[in-house]
């Protein structure tokens, strides 16, 4: 059989309405992929995974608020591409069409954020995917002042907060995944601003908090905070005890192994798993993932593979890894939060929820880059770990009016659960997530 007389198919798994595209139709997100112009990709606002053909050719784009996978399946008459949300759909997909024995996870493989992804479906042998950046923001931009930044980040994440407020129903209940920490705080205020303003009721809002074994310090963070704010009518504690938390069902959920991300998963899924429970036709959620990575506020001395220079010099390393042509680059699971943002999104659509990360979208990620950090910090480690909260503590007060407190940085894992539960119940070395990953699979 020559290669002009393969047939080709494409299976498109994704579910139009798991985007929220916040300034046009799905219809036209899809031509501008199609289009495989990265100038046209960039137009689209929102959190999104789509997948576009033309003829032969497959294109694939995304923001990190939405994972998008894909495997490429062998048939006689030629190449079948099957697109996915999860590995799980894939296997299931395959199954169905009597292709099982070819999949396995480690011949998945993940569209990375911010990248058109083009596939020809040739036959064999198959091309290598082309990878267009449609997403550079312009990095050091901006002056060094912590006011003008802080005005344009999170100006920009009220205007991406009112853009969503406008695609949901005026009716539905909002919950937001609350630590008292400085994103999911300013998440919370910037929706709460947002309502006051267009005329809606805030009653419609809620701040969940997790709370393990009924102590917590982030339940006492997040007290102390909407006590302060004058907002303890949106506040609810979500309660759960140790036994609750099952990390292997994180793996499993999460598709993945790495330790941070399935520690957070545990907690994200103990979380919304008590939100459906109180709120059960409830629908929307809003977090701050993401907040960490824009304002580079990782301890950089816990990765022994990072110095302070590469974090500042590297655009986007946070957010995407080392990058798709760098050696250590996941073609399973892609890199930084491109790959780790499944710890907050695949527990809430496991719990039937529509999540939001308004931090994590490109049109704040680029006012996030075009901070001069070099300037602000001189390299020093604690004025850049301080930087995320008199940038975001100005641009609150600036935009909302609220004189927002900031606390010390905690990883949600460890604020809603006390340490020593928090060492018996996780494994310290990665190899133990990793085998409960590959035992997933094992039968497959």
């Amino acid at each position: 059989m020559t290669s002009s007389t393969y047939l080709h198919r494409v299976v498109n798994l994704m579910r139009p309405d798991g985007n929220h595209l916040l300034n046009q139709s799905y219809e036209q997100a899809v031509e501008l992929v199609a289009s495989g112009e990265p100038a046209q990709v960039a137009k689209i606002q929102g959190q999104f995974a789509i997948a576009a053909t033309s003829g032969r050719i497959v294109r694939m784009a995304r923001s990190i608020g939405r994972t998008m996978r894909y495997f490429l399946a062998k048939k006689v008459d030629g190449p079948c591409l099957f697109i996915a949300e999860r590995m799980e759909e894939l296997r299931d997909a395959l199954d169905k069409e009597g292709l099982s024995d070819q999949f396995h996870p480690s011949y998945t493989r993940t569209v990375p954020a911010h990248y058109v992804v083009q596939i020809e479906l040739v036959g064999c042998p198959d091309p290598n995917p082309r990878y267009d950046r449609f997403f550079t923001p312009e990095r050091n931009s901006l002056p060094s002042d912590i006011e003008w930044i802080g005005q344009k980040y999170i100006g920009q994440l009220s205007i991406a907060c009112d853009q969503w407020l406008d695609r949901i129903p005026k009716a539905a209940g909002i919950g937001v995944l609350f630590s008292g920490g400085i994103d999911s705080g300013a998440v919370l205020l910037a929706i709460y601003d947002r309502l006051l303003k267009r005329g809606e009721s805030p009653a419609r809002l809620k701040a969940f908090t997790l709370q393990v074994d009924g102590v917590a310090e982030d339940s006492a963070q997040a007290h102390q905070f909407v006590k302060q704010m004058q907002l303890e009518m949106l506040w609810e504690t979500i309660e759960c005890t140790a036994s609750d938390l099952d990390w292997r069902h994180a793996v499993r959920v999460v598709e993945d192994y790495k330790p941070l991300d399935i520690q957070s998963a545990t907690m994200a899924l103990a979380v919304c798993q008590g939100i459906r429970k109180r709120y059960p036709d409830w629908k929307y959620l809003v977090d701050g993932d993401g907040g960490d990575e824009n304002l580079k506020d990782y301890p950089i001395e816990d990765n022994p593979e990072l110095t302070i220079r590469s974090v500042l010099n590297n655009l986007m390393l946070y957010q995407e890894g080392w990058g798709v042509h760098a050696i250590k680059h996941s073609l399973v699971h892609s890199g930084g939060q491109s790959r780790g943002h499944v710890r907050t999104s695949a527990p809430a659509i496991a719990c039937g929820f529509s999540g939001f990360s308004p931090f994590a979208l490109p049109q704040v990620i680029e006012v996030a880059e075009s901070i001069p950090f070099i300037d602000l910090t001189q390299w020093d480690h604690a004025k850049l770990y301080a930087l995320k909260g008199e940038v975001v503590r100005s641009g609150i007060k600036s935009v909302t009016g609220f004189d927002m407190p900031v606390f010390q940085k905690r990883r949600f894992q460890h604020g809603a659960i006390n340490k020593q539960r928090f060492a018996e119940l996780f494994p310290s070395d990665e190899a133990e997530y990793r085998q409960a990953f590959l035992e997933r699979w094992a039968t497959v």
